[in-house]
Formats: C-alpha cells, sequence, structure tokens
C-alpha cells in the first residue's frame, strides 16, 4: 500500500497540560477528589493485565448523550470481562451529571473507566481485588481537527480485529485498543489522521475509535457488528438514515468494494459523525449525505 497521507492534518492539542496536572475534580469511588489526587498503585491489576473497561461520552449543553445506555453499556463490559462492578447503572449516570457540575463543564467528553485495583492477587488471578471506577471530564473539541469538513485520510492497518473466540468483542475493553494505539501511531507517522482495520477474515471491520459507513447509489453500506463493538452512535446513525429513508445495508464488506463505494464517514462519541475523504488508495466526496447525516446528528445529539 502506498504512503497516501503526507499532506492530511492531524489534530493535536497544544498549550495543554498534562492530564495528570490539571485543575479541577474526578469522581473515585463514590468521592470526588481534586485531580491530581486521582491516583492509583502501581501494582494495580489493570495495569499488568489490562482488566479495565470504559466509556467514552459526550456532554452537549450540559446534558450527556445517551448517558443511560453508556453507563449500561460500561456494566455490560464488565461483566463479559467477569468483572463485576460495584455500581449501578443509575448511579454511574449520577456521578457523570456530578462530575459535570463540579468541574463546570457544559460541553465535554466524559471518561467512565472501571478496573480491577490492587489487591490480595498479583498474577493473572484478580478476584479478590476490589473494582474500582474513576470518572472524568475535560473539555474535548473536534477529535479529527479539520477533517470535520475537509474528509479523514486514514491508513490501512496491518493488525486486523479480532475473533470472538479470542476474546469478548462486544465490550468496550481496554486490552482491544493496543493494537488501535500502534495502528493510530503509524498512521499519524504518515500524515493520516486514522487507520482502518480488517478483521481476522479479511472483511472492512472499524477505525480505531469509531465505526464506518460507506455510500453508493444513494444507500448506506456498514460492516456487520459481529467482531466489533455495535457503537452506540453506529446505532443513532442507522436509525437517523432509516427515518430519513436511506436504505441501510449491514453486511461484511469485502476490502476491494472500497473502490465502488462514492462517500464514506466515521461514527463514535469522540468521533461524532467525521467525513473520509481518502483510505489507502480509495478515495471518497464528502457528499450530500454525509454532510446531511453529519449536521442531523449535530442538530440531534442537542435536541
Amino acid at each position: 500500500m502506498r504512503n497516501i497521507c503526507k499532506s492530511a492534518h492531524v489534530a493535536k492539542e497544544v498549550g495543554m497540560a498534562g492530564y495528570d496536572d490539571r485543575d479541577g475534580k474526578i469522581w473515585v469511588d463514590g468521592t470526588l477528589v481534586d485531580w491530581r489526587d486521582a491516583n492509583v498503585h502501581i501494582l494495580t491489576h489493570a495495569l499488568h493485565y489490562a482488566s479495565s473497561v470504559f466509556e467514552g461520552e459526550r456532554a452537549y449543553d450540559g446534558k450527556i448523550f445517551l448517558t443511560d445506555e453508556h453507563s449500561k453499556r460500561l456494566l455490560r463490559s464488565g461483566e463479559l470481562l467477569d468483572m463485576p462492578i460495584p455500581w449501578t447503572a443509575e448511579q454511574i449516570t449520577a456521578a457523570k451529571d456530578e462530575v459535570l457540575k463540579a468541574n463546570g463543564f457544559s460541553n465535554a467528553y466524559v471518561r467512565a473507566v472501571a478496573f480491577r485495583g490492587a489487591g490480595e492477587d498479583m498474577g493473572v488471578s484478580s478476584s479478590r481485588n476490589p473494582v474500582r471506577l474513576f470518572i472524568a471530564a475535560w473539555e474535548w473539541g473536534s477529535y479529527y481537527g479539520d477533517a470535520k469538513m475537509k474528509g479523514a485520510k486514514l491508513d490501512i492497518s496491518k493488525w486486523k480485529r479480532p475473533s470472538p473466540e479470542t476474546i469478548p468483542t462486544a465490550a468496550k475493553a481496554a486490552g482491544l485498543y493496543m493494537i488501535c494505539t500502534m495502528s493510530k501511531h503509524a498512521a499519524e507517522a504518515k500524515g493520516c489522521s486514522d487507520a482502518l482495520f480488517y478483521d481476522y477474515r479479511g472483511y472492512v471491520a472499524e477505525a480505531t475509535g469509531a465505526n464506518v459507513f460507506f455510500v453508493k447509489d444513494g444507500e448506506v453500506h456498514t460492516p456487520l457488528p459481529d467482531a466489533i463493538l455495535n457503537g452506540l452512535t453506529r446505532q443513532t446513525v442507522i436509525k437517523m438514515l432509516e427515518e430519513r429513508g436511506v436504505k441501510v445495508h449491514e453486511r461484511h464488506i469485502m476490502p476491494e468494494e472500497m473502490e465502488g463505494f462514492e462517500q464514506c464517514w466515521l461514527t463514535g462519541s469522540a468521533a461524532e459523525v467525521t467525513p473520509v475523504g481518502q483510505i489507502g488508495d480509495y478515495t471518497f466526496e464528502v457528499g450530500a449525505l454525509t454532510r446531511e447525516i453529519a449536521e442531523a446528528y449535530e442538530r440531534h445529539v442537542r435536541s
């Protein structure tokens, strides 16, 4: 695959303090603590064995979009990793609101992360270690920078999304993101915004933190979520398309099919709806349907 991303703009936060060195409050196991004091021990199990699940959410005008659904998915992810989280969905939702208010945020990104902490176990087994829950929020702009207008450029990762027989792919689990980190680093080194994965069978799968959609002849095609996370933003956008009478095909997509698609976009809580202009050697227009859905999503999250 040729290097096609040299001219892409990659968004970076400039002049921001490190995420460990900021003012504000973080919710830690039921208590708001000062930002810099929200720490864990070096022998925290999750640090060594990836026993961690999380949610990424956005608040718009003081209201977290799909907050209840995110809270429930966090609990489900914990169950899938044999890591029961000792909070109810209602308590998690209330805690997220508490974090927003404590930090004075109306428009922000919200991160809830549950993990096995330090305890009696320090090996693969961790059943005697407590499951902890932290919730933080920060102000965050467009995930892909000016790609929201121009269309993101994506590399194609050398890694594959794994089979559901190897790991619970329906969980939003930290361990599933290591190849995402490596793939995004490789993409950014080429000047790309992100990378696209194929799955273990060779089908088009998803980007490092977002689902992917394609348009052809007025109809939309998106990978079947049988080995990837069925994103909440993905589900929202499919419903929006169907309400507009747009046919949506959820199916297996072969890589060579990308040559025949006219438009493409990504969806995710962080990505929102981001147009894609190029994936590897395949190019797409930022067309009318892409812009319509992106604008409609912006209205929907604030309604």
